[in-house]
């Protein structure tokens, strides 16, 4: 263990208690939905106004990840592998945030594409700092800060990167940008020497992992699966850009 879990005070039989409750054994997992009246109004909400938009199938589909990431298993199962928590980020930052950026678009240009990716990337990298992650974990104020910062600042990340109106050169050097630093720091936790996460020192024995072979997991997680929607963004902007350009020389 690093010096993190060790001064952590925490032992080898304790677990953090977070939102989505204490980590669940494998044979009960399925018997772990979090039926947060919050969350579930949340989510109606969400339902009612997809249902009444033009683009209703995105509102859908960001209501499906969603549920996904905070009434299923998932939640729980997050709570002991921080690769499960890894794949929760993965969903929110790279599926449900360009979603719901294509659900409710700009009405208006946007100038603050750096900006976007600046503190998105910021705020990802931060949160997954082992000393604000631990904290996050141990705290449901903490944990509902990180989830909501993390989901908005994507939103805005990919309401830029999908901005008809934006050249789509910057688009496509927003997407690989992106990709790059969530392909970075996939890198890091895959090649960590030790487990740096204190929230996941021992959960991941339960599961045949240990906490090192859990962070690597997690690591590969947001190294490879997590930089696949920024490919197709990017693919789809520039078959956009592409075919313009073919129909203006017609």
């Amino acid at each position: 263990m690093t010096d993190v879990v060790k001064n952590s005070g925490i032992g080898p039989d304790s677990f953090y208690r977070t939102y989505c409750g204490d980590p669940p054994p494998p044979e009960s997992l399925w018997a772990h939905w979090n039926f947060d009246p919050f969350v579930l109004c949340f989510l109606g909400l969400l339902l009612y106004f997809a249902c009444r938009s033009p683009r209703h199938y995105t509102g859908l589909a960001a209501t499906a990840v969603l549920f996904i990431t905070f009434v299923s298993p998932l939640c729980a199962l997050s709570s002991a592998l921080f690769s499960a928590r890894v794949a929760h980020h993965v969903l929110l930052f790279t599926v449900a945030a360009p979603l719901l950026a294509a659900f409710a678009p700009t009405r208006r240009a946007t100038t603050t594409a750096g900006a976007a990716f600046v503190v998105s990337s910021l705020i990802l990298w931060v949160w997954h700092a082992p000393p604000l992650y631990d904290l996050a974990l141990s705290h449901v104020g903490v944990y509902w800060l990180m989830q909501a910062s993390l989901l908005l600042s994507a939103v805005w990340f990919w309401r830029v990167v999908l901005d008809a109106r934006r050249p789509a050169v910057q688009s496509i050097y927003l997407t690989v940008a992106g990709l790059t630093q969530m392909g970075l720091l996939g890198a890091l936790l895959t090649f960590a020497p030790e487990p740096l996460y204190a929230a996941h020192a021992s959960a991941s024995l339960a599961w045949g992992l240990t906490p090192l072979a859990d962070q690597q997991l997690a690591g590969l997680i947001m190294w490879v699966p997590a930089i696949v929607p920024y490919i197709i963004v990017g693919a789809w902007r520039a078959h956009s850009a592409w075919s313009q350009l073919l129909d203006r020389t017609a």
